[in-house]
């Protein structure tokens, strides 16, 4: 089941409905309006829109400027272009001075589909989990994005938003009392606890659904901010199942899978599986193709609970 908007929709409509009552809000382009789906915002608010052309480091130089000067932009582009491509700039000109600068990174990893290898970031969580001051926060539907653009707007500092285009798989219908930094316990189970972000929190549902036909109690945790990542939810769930799989859409070097690992190892160790790309690039195919090639599917994540429960069994 998807949701009816595209998830580019979700972040359009909130961004213009949030910058009715503020105007320090405004948006920067790589010439990709049409891609990221900021078109109507532009159309809006031409005088807070910015098309800088095929040049995202200048973009986010241009950002960092008005950032300093009391605004609050947002700058797209795909999500290898605005990380990767931009790194220094990022660096130097947003986190160095801590400004208040959102990135968007659109289409994550597998989503970027058959625009292959070179649009695939399977390591952007990892660049800007190293940038000191940077958040990095990944919705997993369009529920928990409408739930969450007003405090990304408010949140004052750098953010890296990982922003899947189109229509996400339903999680959620509706999230109350959203908080940014704390992720949110789907179910419990007493064997193990998947950890998932992004479109494996779906996936990672399903994985349990299945896994519980098999008589195996699986819970799972949806983390949708990397950094700072939220230690109390992982370490409850590993006190309680003793066993950890993490899912992720990303490379599981210095990702999701490695910020669980660091807080796993420093407060309550227990045995991990990881689900996600294992020192791949990407290659051109649609998602259901990609998934099965990068051995990020639901079965992947059954055989990984599977997997977990035998190291922790064989720790006893």
């Amino acid at each position: 089941m998807t949701d009816e908007r595209e998830m580019r929709q979700v972040y359009t409509e909130k961004l213009m409905e949030l910058a009715e009552k503020d105007d320090s809000i405004c948006v920067l382009e790589a010439d990709l309006m049409k891609s990221t789906g900021t078109a109507p915002f532009f159309e809006k608010y031409p005088e807070r829109s910015f098309d800088v052309g095929i040049a995202e480091a200048n973009m986010i130089g241009v950002a960092a400027g008005l950032a300093s000067c009391g605004k609050k932009p947002f700058c797209a582009s795909f999500t290898p272009f605005i990380t990767r491509r931009c790194f220094d700039q990022i660096a130097i000109s947003v986190c160095y001075s801590n400004l208040n600068v959102k990135l968007i990174g659109t289409d994550p990893s597998i989503m970027a589909e058959i625009n292959g290898g070179t649009h695939m970031s399977m390591e952007d969580i990892g660049i800007m989990r190293s940038l000191a001051n940077m958040v990095i926060f990944e919705p997993c539907d369009s529920a928990m994005l409408s739930a969450s653009m007003e405090q990304v707007v408010n949140y004052k500092g750098p953010l890296y938003l990982r922003l899947f285009r189109k229509k996400a798989e339903k999680v959620f219908d509706k999230i109350d009392n959203f908080d940014l930094f704390k992720g949110i316990e789907i179910s419990k189970g007493k064997d193990c606890t998947i950890i998932a972000s992004g479109i494996m929190v779906a996936r990672a549902i399903n994985a349990a659904k299945t896994l519980k036909k098999e008589g195996i109690s699986v819970g799972v945790s949806e983390i949708h901010t990397i950094k700072p990542i939220d230690k109390d939810i992982i370490i409850s769930a590993a006190k309680r199942s003793g066993a950890i799989v993490t899912a992720e859409n990303h490379s599981i070097y210095n990702g999701l899978s490695s910020a669980v690992s660091e807080v796993l190892s420093e407060h309550f160790p227990v045995p991990l599986s990881r689900v996600g790309i294992n020192d791949r690039f990407g290659e051109v195919g649609k998602a259901q193709y990609l998934s099965e090639v990068f051995h990020i599917t639901e079965n992947d994540i059954c055989d990984a609970v599977k997997d977990c429960i035998k190291k922790k069994k064989a720790k006893k």
